[in-house]
C-alpha cells in the first residue's frame, strides 16, 4: 500500500533548477534512502514533502490526514529549554494532548539514548546529541511518515549504529525517507533506494535490484604484494581489476568459476594470502550509476 506518491516534482528559483521532474512512491512500513552528492536535491526534495516548501509543479498524493514527522540536517533548539521541554513543546504543537506529551516525551528521550540529559539544557549539548534529541522531536508524536534528513551525520560509529538500531525498529510502524551520504550504513537499511544527481532521479529500486543491475558479484584475490597482483592478471586473459595487492575477477556466464579460480592458483604456486567472494558496495555502485548517467 502506497502511503505517498510523488509525480513530476519539481523545484526553481528563477533561472536554477533544484529538483526536476521527480516520481517515486513510498509504500506503508518501508525505509527508502535519498541518496546522491552535495547539490543533488535531497534537503529540497524532503523539505516539499514536508510541507516546508512549496513546489514549483508536480504533484505529492499522501494518505488523508497523515502524520509526519522531519529532522533537518541541521536541527535547531531553544538553547534556553531542557531536552525534556524542548520535545514537550514538539508534542503539543504536533497535537499530542498535554496530559500525555510529558509522558511521549520522557519514553522518546530514553529510546533515543538522552535518558540522563532529560533536564540538560539543549544549549550544552554536543553535535551528537542534537542529532539525538533532533530525531526525538521528530518522532514523538508517533507520525506515520517520517522524513530524515542526514539522521545519523554527526554521529561517530557507536551512535550511528545505535540510531540505525533504532530506526529499524521504528520501521515495523512507520514509512521512512531518509537522505544520507555514508553508503555503507544505507545498505543495512533500505527497501528502495533513490539516487540523485543535479536535481534528478537517475536510478531506483531495491537494493537486489539495483546489485543486479549495475554489479555483478567478484572473486577477490589478495596477493602477498602489488607486484605479484600484477603478474598474475598479465599473465591471463580474464577480464579482472588490479587494485594495489588485490585483484578483483567479476563473476559472469563467461568468466571462471571459482573452483577454476582455486585451481589456477594451486597449480601455479601463486603466492596469495586468500581468496573470497564479494558484493559489489553501495558505494561502488552509487559511483558507477552516477558514471553512466
Amino acid at each position: 500500500m502506497n502511503i505517498v506518491e510523488v509525480e513530476n516534482l519539481t523545484k526553481r528559483y528563477g533561472g536554477e533548477t533544484a529538483v526536476e521532474d521527480l516520481s517515486f512512491t513510498l509504500e506503508k512500513a518501508t525505509a527508502t534512502a535519498l541518496i546522491g552528492p552535495n547539490g543533488a536535491g535531497k534537503t529540497t526534495s524532503l523539505s516539499m514533502l514536508a510541507n516546508l516548501l512549496s513546489s514549483t509543479s508536480g504533484e505529492i498524493i499522501m494518505k488523508k490526514d497523515i502524520s509526519i514527522g522531519f529532522l533537518p540536517q541541521y536541527p535547531q533548539f531553544f538553547p534556553w529549554l531542557t531536552a525534556l521541554e524542548f520535545t514537550e513543546l514538539a508534542a503539543k504543537i504536533s497535537g499530542v494532548d498535554t496530559k500525555q506529551a510529558r509522558l511521549q516525551s520522557i519514553q522518546t528521550l530514553e529510546f533515543v539514548g538522552l535518558e540522563n540529559a532529560l533536564h540538560k539544557k539543549t544549549g550544552s549539548f554536543s553535535g551528537g546529541m542534537k542529532q539525538r534529541l533532533g530525531l526525538a522531536q521528530a518522532i514523538v508524536h508517533r507520525p506515520e511518515l517520517l522524513l530524515l534528513d542526514e539522521p545519523i551525520s554527526a554521529l561517530d560509529p557507536t551512535g550511528r549504529r545505535e540510531i540505525i538500531n533504532l530506526l529499524k525498529s521504528l520501521q515495523q510502524n512507520t514509512t521512512i525517507l531518509y537522505s544520507t551520504h555514508i553508503l555503507n550504513d544505507a545498505e543495512e537499511m533500505t527497501d528502495q533506494l533513490l539516487f540523485m544527481r543535479d536535481g534528478r532521479l537517475i536510478e531506483q529500486g531495491s537494493l537486489k535490484d539495483v546489485k543486479k543491475k549495475h554489479a555483478a558479484p567478484y572473486i577477490q584475490m589478495k596477493f602477498r604484494n602489488s607486484i605479484n597482483a600484477l603478474e598474475f592478471a598479465s599473465n591471463h586473459t580474464w577480464k579482472c581489476e588490479v587494485k594495489e595487492d588485490f585483484v578483483l575477477l567479476p563473476v559472469s556466464e563467461t568468466g571462471p568459476t571459482m573452483q577454476e579460480v582455486l585451481y589456477v592458483l594451486s597449480t601455479e604456486k601463486q603466492d596469495i594470502i586468500g581468496v573470497e567472494f564479494q558484493d559489489a558496495s553501495l558505494e561502488e555502485i552509487f559511483l558507477k550509476v552516477v558514471a553512466n548517467k
